[in-house]
């Protein structure tokens, strides 16, 4: 399948083969070309793709899912790749705010 609209960015693949930018119009980046927001208080973090938000992803299904309708239809093996995904603020593949040990509302389960 061609994967060409959705590229790495260049920069930071020197180890590998140069990747062709998806098109004229994508936004000059330093940043990978899936970029995974900080998580949100209500749980959730906002994916955008080539500058362009895709929604609000509450689990890895939903980044790939975002990402499978942009075109990137095996993108499970990029989620942990940076010259793809940039996770920002908190873990990776880490939806909510909620530290361990607490429920939705905060209260300590235990």
């Amino acid at each position: 399948m061609n994967h060409e609209h959705i590229q790495p960015n260049e920069d930071a693949r020197p180890d590998r083969e140069r990747a062709r930018p998806d098109d004229a119009h994508a936004p000059a980046s330093p940043t990978a070309p899936i970029t995974v927001g900080r998580p949100a208080g209500a749980g959730g973090r906002r994916v955008t793709i080539r500058g362009r938000s895709s929604g609000i992803a509450h689990s890895d299904a939903d980044v790939v899912e975002f990402l499978r309708r942009a075109g990137l239809p095996d993108a499970w093996e990029y989620l942990d790749d940076p010259s793809w995904v940039e996770w920002q603020d908190g873990r990776p593949r880490t939806y909510d705010t909620t530290p361990p040990g607490h429920g939705d509302h905060g209260e300590v389960i235990g």
